[in-house]
């Protein structure tokens, strides 16, 4: 754990194991009573993956799209506007955009820029989309992830601000790596370990692991990490 009690700065793999052990948990406790959280989640992590990897090339469905859009609002904030849109995206364009940005992939900002082209579909959604075929690559732009990063500056939705958040999860996983020679951290795995974290401290603190010194201060905006009123027309 780091001098500050954030879980960033924590140079111990079985600390960053047993939070992540609590992921499951920490989704329950957002799903609150919707009783869809926890399903799609399972999907976006295990199912959809695993359709991504069958495939010739990688790429998603208009369908997968939409319940990716679906994943990420009800994980996050909901915004009912975008799943509208998402949807008006037809199948051939969503197969192309997401082929062509796997394709691009390990330069994350070219694939982001393709992805971008399709309506609905910001930095935040185009890493979700990136991240669930490529989670050795890329981490998901979970608010609850950023807000656990220090050091970066007061979220923006933009290619340049995922890019720097993006640099520090790397660094994490590669720092965790150089000491846990039992495990391969990969850069989603760092970024479900913080919105876990984050999420957690806020929902169901003791299902984390007990520590023995004062619990870490989540930064300035984590509370409430939804942008401001002029930013709410942006699309994440």
């Amino acid at each position: 754990m780091g001098p500050d009690g954030s879980l960033y700065d924590c140079d111990d793999p079985q600390f960053w194991t047993a939070v992540l052990d609590c992921y499951k948990e920490a989704v329950r406790a957002k799903e609150g009573k919707s009783r869809k959280l926890v399903a799609l989640d399972a999907w976006y992590q295990e199912e959809l993956p695993d359709s991504i990897r069958e495939r010739k090339e990688k790429y998603l469905t208009r369908n997968e799209l939409v319940k990716l859009m679906d994943w990420k609002l009800m994980r996050g904030q909901f915004r009912p506007r975008l799943q509208s849109l998402v949807a008006t995206n037809s199948e051939e364009l969503v197969k192309q955009c997401t082929a062509a940005a796997f394709s691009l992939l390990p330069n994350v900002e070219a694939a982001i820029t393709e992805l971008n082209r399709l309506k609905a579909v910001g930095p935040a959604t185009a890493s979700a989309i990136l991240t669930a075929g490529a989670p050795e690559t890329t981490a998901f732009m979970a608010d609850e992830a950023v807000a656990a990063v220090p050091d970066l500056p007061v979220l923006q939705y933009t290619l340049k601000h995922y890019i720097l958040y993006l640099d520090k999860i790397r660094a994490c996983a590669k720092r965790l790596n150089q000491v846990d020679a039992l495990s391969e951290w990969t850069p989603h795995q760092v970024e479900m370990c913080l919105w876990t974290w984050t999420v957690a401290q806020r929902l169901c603190p003791t299902i984390l692991p007990s520590i023995s010194w004062k619990a870490p201060k989540v930064r300035e905006g984590a509370e409430d990490v939804r942008p401001s009123k002029k930013r709410k027309a942006n699309i994440h």
